[in-house]
């Protein structure tokens, strides 16, 4: 119990601590790896899931966490709503667009800092591999953050529901 606690309390810091917003990061790209989208968010690609991008160096651990959270349940989060409001601002579809803009063929992956801002997003992608790692369906898990996310958040991103 008092490990749920400590997450829970570590990811409202983290949220409290970072927002949810654009900034400009101009100067912090990296050698031909890291772009800027249009809308500000850092861009970076690394040649796997198990290598993290370089913005996350010196981040809190909470949010880095929350980027191997979601680097590990990437198809999950693909069936997971965002309740920050990204889906307009930032075009994303899914949870996992708030980490991961894409998975190209040979396996790299295109990283997306906008996560490292967002609480309501790290928050979601926590709780949804927390609950798959429980033994929870898809279903269930959308249910679940659907339920619990409905009122006093964003609009939700677009994300088909799970079968």
């Amino acid at each position: 119990m008092k490990r749920k606690s400590w997450l829970a309390i570590s990811i409202m810091t983290a949220a409290l601590l970072t927002g949810c917003g654009s900034t400009d990061q101009a100067g912090q790209e990296h050698a031909n790896h890291s772009q800027h989208a249009a809308n500000g968010d850092l861009q970076e690609m690394t040649a796997s899931a198990d290598q993290l991008p370089k913005f996350l160096d010196n981040q809190d651990p909470v949010i880095v966490a929350s980027y191997k959270a979601a680097a590990a349940n990437r198809e999950l989060l693909k069936s997971i709503p965002c309740y920050c409001g990204c889906g307009e601002s930032a075009g994303h579809q899914h949870n996992g667009n708030c980490f991961i803009k894409e998975e190209l063929p040979d396996g790299s992956i295109v990283w997306d800092d906008h996560g490292t801002r967002c609480g309501v997003c790290m928050e979601i992608a926590v709780i949804s591999s927390k609950l798959k790692d429980a033994g929870k369906t898809t279903k269930e898990i959308r249910d679940y953050i659907d339920s619990a996310y409905k009122e006093g958040y964003g609009k939700p991103t677009p994300t088909p529901m799970p079968s």
